[in-house]
């Protein structure tokens, strides 16, 4: 089967995924791709030079996939920043090589309108549906799911994901585009994928990111949940030294 290439009559979605030594996960990832009843969808993977059969599946699966590269990077967000010189969709969406979509996600983007907004929904983690809307706050504090935004292409005609954030880059991005007048945030409630809660950002602290989160939270979001998160991250010191002196 030849997979349908977009028409003109509806928004291009890119999928972006990043991949390196995924032959474990990858096919299942594509065959979600491959489900979707939305079809004007651009799929681009970037490759770290897998050492492993990712190579042989990505060529197995050239009718579905549009480009793909594979050479040696600095790390998932390089990869991604090269992916979205290839990508030439109304709406990018990034999807890990080891998450898998959803009949939801094709329904969401069906409804996709104002490209000056970022959609998010729902994911699937662990067996449980998690996310719904997002406070300030709550965003500031935690971020979003990844695998649960569409982005207008303006996002990344205007940015790119920081390096040194090896981890977080995705948070600190979406704190850019919270503070920028141009763009809003809003929450539709579909479920559109399932995330695998094993990946590194799951597992691992952006160090860096942590260190510097009080002031980016500030400088993005205000003043309000600033206050609010120093006052939590007080009460926490505070208890852990109540708790340490007993």
């Amino acid at each position: 089967m030849v997979w349908p290439r977009y028409n003109n009559m509806m928004d291009k979605v890119s999928i972006i995924i990043v991949t390196y030594n995924a032959e474990k996960d990858l096919q299942s990832c594509l065959d979600s791709i491959r489900s979707q009843n939305y079809a004007p969808i651009e799929v681009i993977v970037a490759d770290g030079a897998s050492e492993d059969g990712t190579i042989d599946i990505l060529k197995k699966n050239e009718d579905l996939i549009n480009n793909w590269i594979s050479e040696k990077d600095q790390g998932i967000y390089d990869a991604m920043n090269k992916a979205l010189d290839l990508a030439t969709g109304d709406w990018i969406y990034f999807l890990g090589a080891d998450d898998t979509l959803l009949p939801g996600f094709s329904d969401m983007a069906k409804t996709l309108e104002n490209k000056h907004t970022i959609y998010y929904g729902s994911i699937i983690s662990k067996g449980v549906k998690c996310q719904s809307h997002i406070s300030s706050y709550n965003q500031a504090k935690n971020g979003i799911c990844h695998q649960s935004i569409f982005y207008p292409k303006r996002v990344f005609e205007k940015y790119r994901f920081d390096l040194e954030y090896k981890i977080a880059a995705d948070r600190h991005l979406n704190m850019k585009c919270f503070a920028d007048p141009e763009f809003s945030m809003k929450y539709l409630d579909y479920t559109i994928a399932n995330f695998n809660h094993t990946g590194i950002s799951s597992l691992k602290d952006d160090l860096l990111f942590e260190e510097r989160k009080a002031q980016l939270i500030k400088k993005y979001h205000g003043y309000g949940p600033w206050l609010r998160f120093m006052f939590k991250k007080l009460k926490e010191t505070l208890f852990h030294k109540n708790k340490n002196d007993k």
